[in-house]
This record gives structure tokens, C-alpha cells and sequence, in this order.
């Protein structure tokens, strides 16, 4: 019997990236679950931002309605637990490893696919008569692409991940919108991707504004066939996403990671000049984003996130300079966010952003409980 502590540190050992991507393991490891998927019916959420929003969102609204409800999501921020949830509250992360720890490592499975499997099987565990899933990369080769959903949500499509999923917007969303089985109904937040999800095998298309609330309130009616009250998606949180997390100065965390998550930040925060406090994966729009964020303000401190793909520090420091009136390089994550909060002063203001994996990093540091 594995403990808590072992099954974590064993999901944290695993290797996030395949050799290959593809859908064979995965398949393996849920025959070898007896097929945990089939037993529940699901919302697939895919897209370049707000999936996770959207996902709990669409999550609140079912469980108003009255059903028992699975969501999950990555990455996370506060912790592993947070992945998955059953009616809002993370389930017994021990339990939900431990189920599926055997026959991942006989198949070899990666992180996510391991993290994914332990998702549906605990669905099924727990009853749930809906699931709520949000997919890793892409659509096509995706592990939770295994998902017969009656609904689809798009959220949005940008370029990220080219060297896997396409060099073009259309291309993103063909790979996105492949998820699609015959008869289902994909929920749009752009109009222009209509026709593809029609390719795709949609009977229904519903195109809605591009909001997370407006997504997901379109998600769980066509899930329901009934209109819902918006209301209780509104309630949903998500850590890392608008989050205030200190007043003197004014501290917000969101983990905008690319150059579309950064303008729909920029359009709501408060009117302030900020300090930036940021770490970027390497293989984002990294100037763009950069760009945008100089809106901000003129201070920018450059830090580096634990993950492998995190531009080093000192490199996002040359790039700032080139945006950002004073830069300062700090290594380390919660030392840059203390930096940033001596340089705002208490009447200023902080934002740290630039990847989810940064406010991962700085779980530890984070406040006890956010500021209302």
C-alpha cells in the first residue's frame, strides 16, 4: 500500500510529455480499469483559454440542477487534488491514485494520462451522472480524448503548441474540434469554426458569446435540453485566475501563459500602474506578451518557474528590457513576488503572471485565505 505522500511523488516523477503522442496507452490503461469513461455522460471542454473557468463553471451549473457532477481540470495551482473534483470539492486524492497506480505503471503511462485516468475512475466510483472534462493539449491525441461527450465546448483558438498541433489557427482547430463524435452538439465561442465542427460530426452547433459564463451556461443547457440559471456559475472559483490576493499593495495572480489570456487580463484588472512579477515558457509569444504587459506599468521583475519549458530567468530579463523601463532578475519565484511587492510600496500594485506553473511554484507562500 502506497501512502499519499508516495503516490504524489510518484505522479510528480512521472514524465508530463509522451515520446509519442497518441491514444493506444491510454486506451490500455482504461480497458485494464474496465472502462471507467462508459459508465458516465460528459461535456469535453478544448481550447486555447478559459477551459478551466469554463469547465468549473459548466460544473456549478449541473450540480444546481440537481446532479452529481465530476469535473477536472489542469494544470493546477494549489495542488494536485485540485484536478479533480466531485460536486465542487476535491475528491480523496489517495483513494484515486491508489486505484489506478498498478495498471498505469504496467502500461507506463505518463503523468496526465495516469492523472486522467484516475479522474474518470473515480467518477465512476463516486456515481457521478455527468462529467465536466477539460483536455490537456490539443483535441486529436489528447488522453481524454476517449470521451464519447453528447456536448463539446471550443472556448477560443490561438497558436500555441504549432510544433504539435499546427502552424495555423485552422489547423489548431481541426486538431481541437476532432474530439467531435457523430451526434454531438459543439458549443462555439467563435463563430468561424462552425463549418469544421459540422466536419467533425456535429448535428448541432450553438455559437455563443466568448465568455467562460456564456460558454458554460450554453454547455449545460445543451447537456440538459432546459435553460439554467446562470447564477451559480458565477459563484464558481478558479485559483490563479483574476485571483486578489493582497491589498497593500494590490496583489492579483492570474496565469495568463499566452499572448490572448494576457489581453483578457489586461481588459480587468483595476485601473492601477502595476508591478509585473512574471515567468514565461519558452515556447510562447514571449515579446507579445511581454509588449502587452508594459501597458502595466515601467517595473518588471523576471523570475523562472520550476518547469522545464520556463525561459531562464536572466534571458526574460533581456527581453523585458526591451518593454519595461527597470527590469530585476530574482531566481526564485516567491522572492521575485516579494521584490515586486517592495517595489509597488504599500499604495502600489503587483500582478504575477505569465504561466500557471509560476503560482504553482508559489503554492507555499500564498495567502491563508484570499482577500474578499
Amino acid at each position: 500500500m502506497h501512502s499519499v505522500a508516495d503516490n504524489v511523488s510518484w505522479i510528480e516523477a512521472l514524465s508530463p510529455w509522451p515520446e509519442e503522442f497518441g491514444l493506444g496507452r491510454m486506451r490500455q490503461l482504461l480497458a485494464e480499469l474496465g472502462d471507467p469513461q462508459d459508465v458516465f455522460r460528459a461535456v469535453h471542454v478544448v481550447g486555447t483559454n478559459g477551459k478551466t473557468t469554463t469547465t468549473r463553471m459548466c460544473a456549478a451549473l449541473l450540480v444546481a440542477e440537481g446532479k452529481a457532477v465530476g469535473a477536472y481540470t489542469s494544470p493546477h495551482v494549489t495542488g494536485w487534488a485540485e484536478r479533480i473534483q466531485v460536486n465542487g470539492e476535491p475528491v480523496d486524492l489517495e483513494a484515486a491514485l491508489a486505484r489506478v497506480r498498478p495498471a498505469a505503471e504496467a502500461v507506463g503511462a505518463t503523468q496526465f494520462e495516469a492523472l486522467t485516468a484516475a479522474a474518470l475512475a473515480e467518477f465512476r466510483a463516486a456515481g457521478v451522472h455527468a462529467a465536466v472534462v477539460e483536455a490537456g493539449l490539443g483535441g486529436r491525441l489528447d488522453a481524454t480524448n476517449v470521451l464519447d461527450a453528447p456536448v463539446v465546448v471550443l472556448t477560443n483558438v490561438d497558436l500555441e503548441h504549432t510544433d504539435v498541433l499546427g502552424g495555423t489557427r485552422e489547423e489548431i482547430a481541426r486538431e481541437k474540434l476532432a474530439v467531435i463524435r457523430p451526434g454531438a452538439t459543439a458549443v462555439l465561442g467563435e463563430p468561424e469554426w462552425e463549418e469544421l465542427a459540422r466536419e467533425a460530426g456535429a448535428e448541432a452547433v450553438v455559437v455563443t458569446g466568448r465568455s467562460n459564463l456564456a460558454l458554460a451556461v450554453a454547455a449545460a443547457e445543451s447537456f440538459l435540453g432546459k435553460q439554467v440559471d446562470p447564477a451559480p456559475a458565477e459563484e464558481a472559483t478558479v485559483p490563479g485566475r483574476l485571483e486578489r490576493v493582497g491589498d497593500a499593495p494590490l496583489e492579483i495572480w492570474d496565469g495568463a501563459h499566452n499572448l490572448g489570456g494576457v489581453g483578457y487580463v489586461l481588459a480587468r484588472l483595476p485601473s492601477r500602474r502595476y508591478v509585473v512579477a512574471a515567468s514565461i515558457l519558452a515556447d510562447k509569444d514571449i515579446d507579445g506578451m511581454l509588449a502587452a504587459l508594459s501597458a502595466l506599468g515601467g517595473t518588471f521583475v523576471a523570475t523562472r518557474s520550476t518547469n522545464s519549458r520556463a525561459l531562464a530567468a536572466g534571458e526574460l530579463a533581456a527581453k523585458a528590457g526591451r518593454f519595461f523601463d527597470r527590469v530585476e532578475t530574482v531566481a526564485d519565484p516567491a522572492e521575485a513576488v516579494e521584490r515586486a511587492r517592495v517595489l509597488a510600496g504599500a499604495g502600489g500594485a503587483v500582478l504575477v503572471t505569465g504561466s500557471l506553473y509560476l503560482l504553482a511554484d508559489l503554492a507555499a507562500v500564498r495567502p491563508q485565505a484570499p482577500v474578499p
